[in-house]
């Protein structure tokens, strides 16, 4: 039996053929086959699908993974050059903290140093400023004790006088050359002036008295009562009036002295006090013709003198100052004309070595042209050369001096 000779199936209206049976089974059959193929198909389109997929993750992740190791070699060399730059500028920073550290203890050294020396000096200023301080007051307390002797001094005429003379000698010594003055000489009428001044043309000595009458001016400046110091100014004018007329009777001698005298204060206030409140004394010594000097003026005096018997001791070395000055000129004249011929030698020479220097000149030309021949062969000669020469033969016959004319 075939499969062609199976009958029919019928089932409700529907009649179902053997082929079409057959057909339907072989369809029912291959279908889960065909089912299988195209899932097998599908699934390894699927799997290559997926594997291209994963390929192409893998690729990404490799490139993410590449751009990632990549980015972290940047990362790394940023990091690198950070450090290196870090390192540097630390470097850097604590080379300049260092210096600046330097520069700054070397600062407060030598600020230090310079505070340390100036107060050393000024310690040492204080010392000597106190060791001064300390000499000016053992100067005044020997100053004092020296008012206090003076007191005693100018206490007692006798002394007094004394006093006064010393210092007038003083100025007088000092200011004048030996000869020009002399203490207590004696004059015609038997008195002896404290000081004579030899004046200048021959002329009288100046007379110069040194004693002072101080008893009375003590009494002024000592007492507070008004009447007493009344008292003591009326008794100190006529004490000065009475020795104002005794200078001007017995040192005033025409002829023989000045027709003034100098009655000399040991003192410059005492002075100033006379001008200031005694006007009268000193226009009286005016009349006198007795001129009351102090210290000071007494010195001004004695300069003035100096420089006047300096003039007259100038006038009288005239000649010798006038001889010398030709004798100067003659000198002069001499150093001149050796001058001159020392500079006319020197023009000579100057000459000389001019003409010298033309003579170099001209053998250095000479020499230049000597440099400029030329030697050649008897057919060595171009005929077409048309520059200006003279030939010269040799005795050989073998050469020819050409010269080169030049200006």
């Amino acid at each position: 039996m075939t499969l062609l000779d199976i009958p029919a199936v019928t089932i409700g209206s529907v009649t179902l053929q053997p082929a079409f049976l057959i057909g339907l089974v072989a369809v029912l059959f291959f279908l889960p086959v065909v089912l299988i193929v195209i899932a097998t198909m599908r699934a390894a389109r699927l799997r290559a699908e997926l594997r291209e997929e994963t390929a192409r993750r893998d690729e990404a992740a490799e490139a993410r993974l590449a751009e990632l190791l990549k980015a972290q070699a940047e990362m790394q060399g940023r990091l690198a050059t950070m450090a290196e730059v870090f390192g540097s500028r630390q470097a850097e920073l604590n080379q300049s903290i260092s210096q600046r550290l330097d520069g700054m203890t070397h600062r407060l050294g030598t600020t230090i140093t310079e505070q340390t020396k100036s107060t050393h000096d000024n310690l040492r200023t204080l010392q000597e400023r106190l060791a001064v301080i300390d000499a000016a007051q053992n100067n005044i307390q020997s100053l004092a004790k020296d008012v206090v002797g003076l007191q005693a001094i100018l206490s007692n005429k006798q002394t007094r006088g004394a006093f006064g003379q010393s210092r007038m000698e003083t100025i007088v010594a000092d200011g004048l050359p030996m000869g020009a003055y002399a203490f207590q000489t004696t004059l015609s009428n038997g008195s002896r002036p404290d000081c004579t001044i030899r004046m200048p043309n021959n002329s009288p000595p100046l007379v110069v008295d040194a004693k002072f009458p101080l008893e009375a001016w003590n009494v002024i400046r000592e007492t507070e009562n008004p009447e007493q110091k009344k008292a003591a100014s009326q008794q100190f004018r006529r004490d000065m009036e009475v020795h104002i007329r005794d200078i001007s009777e017995k040192y005033l001698i025409p002829g023989e002295t000045q027709d003034m005298a100098f009655l000399f204060v040991p003192s410059e206030s005492i002075f100033a006090e006379i001008h200031e409140n005694f006007e009268g004394i000193v226009q009286k010594a005016h009349r006198q013709k007795v001129v009351i000097v102090s210290p000071s003026l007494l010195m001004l005096s004695i300069q003035v003198i100096q420089a006047v018997l300096k003039d007259q001791r100038m006038r009288e070395q005239a000649h010798l100052i006038q001889g010398e000055v030709i004798r100067l000129m003659e000198d002069l004249g001499r150093l001149d004309d050796r001058t001159r011929k020392l500079q006319s030698h020197f023009l000579a020479a100057q000459k000389d070595v001019e003409m010298i220097i033309t003579s170099s000149d001209k053998l250095a030309k000479r020499g230049a042209k000597i440099e400029a021949m030329e030697f050649e062969t008897p057919g060595g000669r171009d005929d077409g050369d048309e520059a200006p020469a003279r030939a010269v033969e040799s005795r050989t016959g073998l050469l020819k001096l050409r010269v080169v004319d030049e200006d």
